[in-house]
This record gives C-alpha cells, sequence and structure tokens, in this order.
C-alpha cells in the first residue's frame, strides 16, 4: 500500500500526469495549478509543490456520517478502496476562524487530508472541491499539496430550466442537477408551466394533463412521485428546488383545460389555490421553502386579473410558510412589500425588495463562445458580494421552441459550458462589472483578456476530465484574432462587391471615406453589433464588414471549422429569419473565402423557414450542432477572409468562424494550429 507524498520531482511527476490526459509533449513542465484546477474559483486558494499518491483510503467522518458514505462511494466508483492504513482524509465538524458563512469549508491537502466545515453544506462542497483534485494514474490516486479556505459570494446560485414549453425526463434533468452540484450550485428552479402544457401532475385536477389541455408534448408531465424523487435528489446534493407555477400570463395550457376565456373568470381563483396548496403538499418548508409564481409577460386580455387575486395567493401561500419570488417585470402591486424579485432582461428591483438577478443571462440566446464573454464578465447583482437584499443569481434556460428531441435542449443550447463561466462568478464573485466585454472578449493582451484566458484554461481541463460524451461546445478561441474593416455602405444592396474581395491592403477610399483595418479582435464569434445592444464595433444599422485573419498550419489538410453567420437564438421563434436558401450561408449573402476559394455553405434541411415556426425544430441552423464545415488548408500560412453585410429585417450582425476536431463527439482544439491577424507575414 502507498501512502506518503511522493519523492518525484516535481516537474517529472506533473509531467507524467500530463502525459496520462492525452496532453502534448512539448509542454515539459506544469504546475500542479495548472493541471489541478479547481472550478468555481476558491475564494483562499495556496497550492504547494508535491503530490500525494496512494492505493487506498481511510475516511474518519464522525458527525459527517453520510458525507463520508458519499466520499468513499466516489473512491469505489474509481477503483479506489478503503483501508485501515490507507491515505487518511478526515471530516472535521469546526467553525472557520474568521469565516461566518454556513457553506464554508477548508481543505488541507498535505501528507494527509483534512477537511473542515461547521455543517454538512461546507463539507459537501469541499468534497467537490475533492473530487475536482482527484486524479487516477494506473492503479494509483493522486491529489495535488493544496490549502484551501472557501465560502460563496451569494446565497443563491441557480440554474432554471422551462419544462412547460419542452417536456424533460428525470434522467436528463438528474443529469444536470449532478453538474450543478460538481460546481456548488445551490437552486434549481423549475419552470413547470407554460402555454404549451401544465407538467406537474393534480390528482384534484387531471383534465390539466389531459390532451386537450397540451398542445405541445401531448401525455408528458411529471407525476407526483417523479416531482418528489427530483425534490429528494437536488436536497441529497445541497439543492434547493424552487417550483414555479406562471400565473395568469403564460397559462393557455391552463384555460384550455377549464374550458376558460380569461383568468379573471371567478372560478380561477379558487382553482389556483388548491394547485398551490397540491404542491406545497409535496415538500417541507426545509427542502422547499420558496413558491415561484410567475406573473410575469401579462400582455393578452385574457391574462388581465385584479390586483386583488394575486395577493389573495401570495398570503395563502405564505401562510404556509413559504416565500414569494415574481419576475420582474411582472405584475407590480404596492400592497406587496415581501416578495422576491427575480429580475430578467435590464429590469432594476423595486426598492427595499430582496432580489434574484436573471439579467442578461439567458443561456438560449447564448452563443457558445461570445456568451461565455459574457457570463465572465457580468457582475451578478452588480455587485462584489451578496448582502440582506441581494441573495444571488438564477442561469435560465428557455427552450421556447419546439424541441424534435430531449438531448437536442443540450445540443441547441451551451448549457453545460454556461454552468461552469457562470458557478465561477456566482461564487467566487466579481469585484467589477465590465458591461463593455459583455458581447465580445477584451483587448489581446490586456489584463482582462489574460484573466479570461486563464479561466478558459480550467474550463477547457474540466471540459476533458468530467465531460467526456456530454454537449460542451467550446474549445480554446483566445489564440483566434481578426482584422475587421468596415463598415462600408452598401446602400440597401447587400451583395454590393468591395474593393476588399479583390485585393487586400491596409485602407481603401471610398467616395473621399478613407477605410482601414482595425484589431486585432480576439475570440471565435465577434459581434459586429449586438441585438441586445450591449457594446460592440459599431452602432451603424446596416453596411458590410470584412474580417481577415492567418491560419498556420504544419501540413496539408483537410480541417473542420465550425462557421456562421447568424446565431439563431433558441427562443421566441427564428428572430432574425428567414432562414437561408440553399446555396447562401445567410439571405444577407455572407460569403468566406480561404486562399481565394469561396467556401460552400452548408445542405441546409430546412430551408427559407419564416420566423413565426415555432412548433418546427432547430436542426442545423447552428453552427455548433450541425456537421463541420471542412475547409482545404496548405502548408503553411493560409488567408480567411470573411464578408458579413447585415439590413433589412436581419437581427444579428456577428460572425463565427473556428476550426474544431470532432472525436467521437466530444469537441476539440484543432492541433498545431497558428492565427495572425496581419495583413503580410513572411512564409
Amino acid at each position: 500500500m502507498i501512502n506518503k507524498v511522493t519523492q518525484l520531482s516535481t516537474a517529472f511527476t506533473i509531467c507524467l500526469l500530463w502525459l496520462s490526459m492525452g496532453c502534448k509533449t512539448e509542454k515539459t513542465l506544469i504546475s500542479l495549478e495548472d493541471s489541478y484546477p479547481v472550478i468555481p474559483t476558491p475564494q483562499e486558494i495556496t497550492y504547494g509543490t508535491k503530490q500525494l499518491t496512494f492505493e487506498f483510503v481511510s475516511i474518519t467522518a464522525n458527525k459527517f456520517k453520510k458525507e463520508g458514505n458519499l466520499l468513499v462511494d466516489f473512491f469505489n466508483s474509481k477503483g479506489i478502496g478503503t483501508a485501515k492504513n490507507g491515505l487518511t482524509i478526515t471530516l472535521i465538524n469546526k467553525e472557520l476562524p474568521h469565516v461566518d458563512n454556513e457553506e464554508a469549508y477548508s481543505l488541507i491537502i498535505g501528507d494527509t487530508i483534512a477537511l473542515t466545515a461547521a455543517t454538512d453544506k461546507g463539507i459537501f462542497y469541499g468534497i467537490q472541491t475533492l473530487k475536482q483534485l482527484f486524479r487516477k494514474q494506473n492503479r494509483l490516486g493522486t491529489f495535488p499539496e493544496i490549502k484551501i479556505v472557501d465560502w460563496p459570494a451569494f446565497k443563491i446560485r441557480g440554474f432554471l430550466h422551462d419544462t412547460g414549453r419542452n417536456f424533460q425526463s428525470v434522467a436528463q434533468l438528474k443529469e444536470q442537477i449532478d453538474v450543478l452540484a460538481q460546481y456548488k450550485m445551490n437552486v434549481f428552479h423549475w419552470h413547470l408551466t407554460d402555454d404549451p402544457g401544465w407538467r406537474l401532475e393534480s390528482k384534484k385536477y387531471p383534465e390539466l394533463q389531459s390532451d386537450k389541455a397540451t398542445a405541445r408534448g401531448k401525455g408528458k408531465f411529471y407525476n407526483q412521485e417523479e416531482f418528489k424523487e427530483i425534490l429528494d435528489y437536488c436536497a441529497d446534493r445541497q439543492i434547493t428546488l424552487i417550483p414555479e407555477f406562471d400565473i395568469p400570463g403564460h397559462t393557455a395550457a391552463f384555460r384550455r383545460a377549464f374550458d376558460l376565456e380569461s383568468m379573471a373568470d371567478p372560478r380561477v381563483l379558487p382553482i389556483l389555490m388548491d394547485l398551490f396548496d397540491e404542491l406545497i403538499s409535496l415538500g417541507n418548508e426545509d427542502t422547499m421553502p420558496y413558491i415561484h409564481m410567475g406573473t410575469d409577460e401579462v400582455r393578452n386580455k385574457e391574462e388581465y386579473v385584479d390586483n386583488q387575486m394575486i395577493l389573495t395567493l401570495m398570503d395563502h401561500i405564505k401562510k404556509q410558510g413559504r416565500e414569494i419570488i415574481v419576475w420582474k417585470e411582472g405584475i407590480e402591486i404596492e400592497e406587496d412589500s415581501t416578495s422576491i424579485n427575480q429580475l430578467w432582461a435590464q429590469y432594476s428591483p423595486r426598492e427595499g425588495h430582496r432580489f434574484i438577478d436573471s439579467r442578461a443571462n439567458y443561456i438560449n440566446h447564448l452563443d457558445p463562445f461570445a456568451g461565455m464573454a459574457r457570463l465572465f464578465f457580468q457582475q451578478p447583482c452588480r455587485q462584489p458580494q451578496g448582502d440582506e437584499l441581494a441573495l444571488g443569481g438564477i442561469l435560465c434556460t428557455w427552450p421556447d421552441n419546439n424541441v424534435n428531441q430531449e438531448r437536442d435542449i443540450l445540443r441547441q443550447n451551451p448549457i453545460y459550458p454556461s454552468i461552469l463561466f457562470y458557478s465561477d462568478a456566482i461564487w467566487k464573485g466579481k469585484d467589477k462589472n465590465y458591461p463593455e466585454y459583455w458581447a465580445n472578449l477584451p483587448k489581446k493582451n490586456s489584463p482582462e483578456l489574460q484573466a479570461f484566458q486563464a479561466f478558459e484554461e480550467k474550463v477547457l481541463l474540466h471540459r476533458d476530465l468530467f465531460f467526456n460524451e456530454k454537449e460542451f461546445p467550446y474549445v480554446k478561441q483566445t489564440d483566434i484574432e481578426w482584422k475587421i474593416i468596415g463598415p462600408f455602405d452598401h446602400k440597401g444592396e447587400v451583395g454590393k462587391i468591395f474593393e476588399v474581395e479583390k485585393v487586400l491592403k491596409e485602407s481603401y477610399t471610398i467616395n473621399d471615406k478613407m477605410y482601414t483595418w482595425n484589431g486585432p479582435y480576439v475570440g471565435a464569434t465577434i459581434h459586429l453589433k449586438h441585438f441586445f445592444g450591449f457594446p460592440a464595433l459599431t452602432e451603424e444599422k446596416s453596411g458590410t464588414f470584412y474580417a481577415h485573419t492567418k491560419i498556420y498550419s504544419p501540413e496539408a489538410r483537410e480541417q473542420e471549422f465550425w462557421i456562421g453567420f447568424q446565431g439563431w437564438s433558441r427562443s421566441g421563434g427564428r428572430r432574425g429569419g428567414p432562414t437561408p436558401n440553399l446555396g447562401e450561408w445567410h439571405y444577407t449573402h455572407p460569403k468566406i473565402w480561404v486562399n481565394g476559394s469561396l467556401v460552400a455553405p452548408p445542405i441546409w434541411q430546412q430551408p427559407n423557414l419564416g420566423v413565426e415556426t415555432p412548433e418546427i425544430g432547430f436542426v442545423d441552423e447552428d453552427y455548433f450542432y450541425r456537421s463541420p464545415t471542412v475547409v482545404p488548408l496548405k502548408k503553411g500560412w493560409n488567408n480567411l477572409l470573411l464578408k458579413i453585410p447585415h439590413g433589412g429585417n436581419s437581427w444579428k450582425w456577428m460572425f463565427s468562424c473556428v476550426p474544431v476536431n470532432i472525436i467521437h463527439g466530444n469537441v476539440k482544439e484543432a492541433e498545431d494550429l497558428r492565427f495572425n491577424a496581419s495583413l503580410d507575414i513572411a512564409l
């Protein structure tokens, strides 16, 4: 048996670890910090210089028997058994000095491992960190020498799924809940009702699950036992379930069930009181302390209700010991002085009300690359840490459009990368808000880009370690650079040809106006003008941009690329529609040339679909869930030139272009390629 700090030199040991993980051999010295990244970033962390290797573990849990058993199960799943003279791991029930937070923990790994916390929550989060730090080399387990003192900046760190529009199986929800727990997220917000369906079984009103009530996914709902199963599954992972019945808006399914023309019908209030009673009966105040009432987007006359109806429901729920959450923007009632506001879009909290921040972080609108910049540089609650009013934030997924199969929700939305980036912001906290980087990455060589790049390296290693065969559409993008010129005035003719397409020069003069290349701009996706108005490259309403870079390839190859000129948000129809016709990348006629040759667009499976097609699921509209475009690269430097026009009713002005390797369904970086945006490079 082995239970000792390795006597191998640090450099040699870590190099062996790097090789065992399938990484490049030319990197001969990898620090422990690079090899063992923790996400979210701990508040205090110090790496040592050695590694601990072991064959067995010996766990002393004392008060934390349940958590100790979880740890035993984890090691057993990795082929590491228990033995009295194995690596000593002690779970210690003790207050942490100078840290007043019930979720805090400390972790010290030296010759032994000590994990200390005052609560089972703290111990649980320490175990998540320990699991992230574990590596296996042949039959031996490995940990780095490390000291961590950690606690969250915010009380609520959540994730929302809308299953009212698109049902997801219990198994798929559990998979995502496991990821939430791994990254110390502690709330699952379950949006159970919407216009297409009322997804939680009512034994008193079974007509809510009838085919008549359900417009999409008929017969798909969660019975009450399945709800309690998810509730218990969350509780076992220190996750609070927040169920939402969204009323009086988003209630078409409710009205169909009872043949109601209006939510103001006097029959509605007693039914809703019964339904909330049924919901509350499924969990106690400890496991389900919050009830979400929605109240957002009451836009249609059939949804209008008297304020007294909402107040009556609020009082009824509060009398049963539950906190009320409502959306903001939503119904705002002066007499309501206690509800928690969940903020969306760019709405501000009501004065004196507690709030949860879900502004500008809807995954269904996020690009897998530029969207991660937004999550990294956006400050939750617009303050460094939580307080008695700023409770935290919830990351949201709203796949409004119909989906062909439930896994499409994970394929067509960058859910797992978003959880990693957001978990860091909501746990660690952000000292500053950076709205200037919500659309695009910071400038090359800037301290802000270096900070993003350092976290990106952590994400890439976690992707490879923990997300094999899961949908994780992210590759390294901080080495990609572009020079951009424009916008040229195409005078409404999006296909207009400018001199850039004929010859690359430092500048161009058109109608006495000089245009020069700007940049370099960094990233796989560049927003020329952001669709939500975040700071980007231009405020012009139309025009034509060109983007240029060069890629060095060590040999001639057929290289896969993700290429796109329109990010189709997976909500609200096909905004920016129609979809392109065959033979074009987008109806604004963008183009891409590699070494002077046009790259053909995909053969679209659903060409020329209009905006109002929400029941037709996405198939290949976005670059990251369709087959990559194969581009021939020559040995040496390759010129890439992109044309990105904008105008008419097009919504997004952007482009995405990144080489990738798809290996057994997992996306990886394309190896050995280098980028340089200079117009002239000595070959």
